[in-house]
């Protein structure tokens, strides 16, 4: 067999084993279930990691990487399409499309331009708040709104960045982290906003099309009105999967690893790294801003408690656990941790031990995530081409 043949295998292989693992992993609540799931997962993967499929799978998707976003896409499609009468399961995709868009964003800056975060959560509440506030008290049309979230999340961020050009590595950090506890004490004593009891928020209107209202075609088919946001949360996270690979792959990505990796011989070689730390931290802000906007909508309600430092540490969790700098490698992590904690609802205590086991593991095992960032490769054009 050909080493084409074998990639074509590999590559339908994964993607019916990860549709079905998605599939299942929402749908299922049994507790046996889940267990008997995870690991016929772990015995899956390892037996794929052994006979080389998971490497072709990769290499495949770098290659192609529009093909393998088309693919995603229709994956997503063919879930909903099974779980379009479970409320639950759907809030859920939509809720880790959406979580992945923010996390793409701290990608941009932790793990393209070296900007840590722990504000994330901060951000994305900017992005709640300015949806509820212009949704409920202004005209304009809900998509805009969405991208004005985006916009004053990118605001408040580049102002937050002017100290944190002033230090680096945990300086920095602490600097973002203060910014978290002061955004979540700000929103309680605000009466304004809503103090501790927090805002409704209207649903998301496009065009005149609730997106609260169920989806009907025809006589026999009737979905859940979360089916909406699936497809808003999803395309979103496209656009912004799209945006990252692009710019990774782009002069203006390799301005961003020089940064990261070596500040001072960046500078000296003419990179202006002010220049691009507020460009990463702008527009990763500005993702997780428009994500938090959509989220706002699709809950109806959002409060203080919503957007706590353990929220951004999820949010930073998530971008580890998938491989720092790998866009990709956000989606399964933040399906794997957004959604198992869940699922072990009925060990009560123990559920968030088993689940902080679980990413213990995953870092002991995969320490460069569960889809490293692949090296940089440098080359010369063909003076010809």
């Amino acid at each position: 067999m050909s080493g084409r043949a074998k990639t074509s295998i590999a590559v339908a292989l994964g993607i019916l084993g990860i549709t079905a693992f998605t599939l299942l992993f929402l749908e299922l609540e049994a507790q046996w279930a889940i267990a008997v799931l995870a690991v016929a997962t772990v015995v899956a993967l390892t037996a794929f990691r052994l006979t080389g499929a998971a490497a072709r799978l990769g290499a495949a998707g770098a290659a192609h990487p529009r093909g393998a976003l088309g693919i995603a896409l229709g994956m997503v499609l063919v879930v909903a399409a099974a779980l379009h009468e479970s409320h639950f399961a759907l809030l859920m995709l939509a809720t880790v499309a959406l979580y992945a868009t923010a996390c793409l964003g701290l990608t941009l800056q932790f793990g393209h331009a070296g900007i840590v975060n722990f504000a994330g959560a901060a951000f994305f509440g900017i992005g709640c708040y300015t949806t509820a506030v212009l949704a409920a008290h202004t005209p304009i049309p809900h998509l805009l709104v969405i991208v004005l979230a985006g916009m004053a999340a990118a605001l408040v961020g580049s102002i937050l960045i002017l100290p944190i050009l002033r230090t680096r590595g945990h300086y920095a950090a602490l600097i973002t982290i203060a910014f978290g506890i002061l955004f979540k004490t700000f929103l309680e004593v605000n009466d304004t906003l809503g103090g501790p009891q927090g805002l409704k928020v209207p649903a998301m209107n496009l065009f005149g099309w609730s997106f609260n209202e169920p989806i009907r075609i025809g006589a026999d088919f009737e979905g859940s009105f979360y089916l909406n946001y699936v497809f808003l949360a999803v395309a979103l996270a496209a656009v912004a999967y799209v945006m990252v690979v692009r710019l990774e792959k782009s002069w203006m990505g390799l301005a961003f690893d020089a940064v990261r990796l070596d500040e001072t011989a960046a500078a000296a070689f003419g990179i202006d790294v002010a220049r691009w730390k507020i460009l990463a931290f702008t527009l990763g802000n500005l993702l997780a801003g428009m994500a938090g906007g959509v989220y706002a909508m699709m809950t109806g309600f959002i409060a203080p408690t919503n957007f706590t430092f353990g929220d951004s540490l999820i949010m930073v969790s998530i971008v580890i656990l998938g491989g720092l700098g790998n866009a990709l490698g956000v989606i399964p992590a933040a399906l794997l941790l957004l959604v198992l904690p869940e699922k072990l609802q009925m060990i009560q205590e123990y559920r968030f031990l088993i689940y902080a086991l679980l990413v213990i593991a995953v870092l002991l095992f995969r320490p460069q995530g569960l889809l490293p960032r692949r090296m940089r490769t440098y080359f010369v054009r063909n003076a010809s081409t």
